[in-house]
């Protein structure tokens, strides 16, 4: 993989500063597609780094210290790259003590997401505090291989209550026809999502938020994955239930996030 920057609070980090981080899982991060050395939903990936850290460390960093480390990064590579900023304690995991709290920047080629559409398997999983973006999920690498081996082209995920709440690294959304339809259980808030929510209310358009099983998606008119690399990839197939890909919500999805102002840390 292509790197253009890996810096740890705000300077190339050396191999010696790396090395304990391949064999670690305690930490967070957010990821972003930045343009010119911009980002869309700059404040809400901060406040995801500031409550994940709060969460798992029992304090965070300064937002300005956070935007500062992001501008150093940014400002060492080319103006389109995607970004990914790791928090994790210098005391590492399977510890109750403190540490200071490092941060890990890194960027790489742009990128768009796929082209789609994409099928998707269900499977019954529950991600560990799921509200958190956190590393060290084997799960979801996992799901996505067998999926991948049974003719698909990725997972989502069903609850203990059989509810879709979200994919392996994809938040999901649904069309009715009338309103965009999120689904209802314990998932992480993706910012592309937080950035669609707030920006589709801004546009007048509907939004719900409901339980969908794998029952209810024949008499939906629409579904899409979403994330840091894109507003909207069309589903066509969750399961054994085809569904209709829906441009028209695509686009409007895209349409939304582009309303979304890109912000210089």
């Amino acid at each position: 993989m292509t790197f253009f920057v890996v810096q740890r609070n705000g300077r190339a980090a050396s191999v010696e500063e790396l090395a304990p981080l391949a064999f670690a899982g305690y930490a967070h991060f957010t990821a972003a597609q930045a343009r010119g050395g911009r980002i869309r939903g700059l404040d809400l990936h901060l406040a995801r780094l500031r409550a994940a850290s709060e969460e798992l460390f029992g304090r965070s960093l300064p937002d300005e210290r956070v935007r500062e480390l992001l501008r150093t990064a940014l400002a060492a590579g080319p103006d389109d790259v995607s970004l990914v900023a790791t928090v994790y304690s210098s005391a590492g995991e399977y510890t109750a003590a403190g540490g200071e709290l490092d941060v890990l920047v890194r960027t790489g080629p742009a990128t768009e997401g796929p082209a789609g559409p994409l099928a998707l398997a269900a499977v019954e999983h529950e991600r560990t505090l799921p509200g958190l973006k956190h590393v060290g999920e084997v799960a979801k690498t996992y799901l996505l291989r067998r999926a991948v081996a049974d003719g698909f082209d990725d997972a989502a995920f069903l609850d203990r209550r059989g509810r879709l709440g979200e994919a392996t690294i994809w938040n999901l959304a649904f069309w009715d026809g009338e309103a965009v339809v999120w689904p209802a259980a314990d998932v992480l808030g993706g910012v592309t999502m937080g950035i669609l929510r707030r920006r589709l209310e801004g546009l007048g358009t509907a939004q719900r938020v409901r339980e969908v099983t794998p029952a209810d998606l024949s008499a939906l008119r629409g579904a899409v994955v979403m994330n840091s690399w894109t507003p909207g990839v069309a589903v066509s197939r969750i399961a054994g239930t085809e569904l209709p890909e829906a441009p028209e919500f695509v686009d409007a999805l895209h349409r939304a996030y582009g309303a979304e102002p890109l912000v210089a840390p």
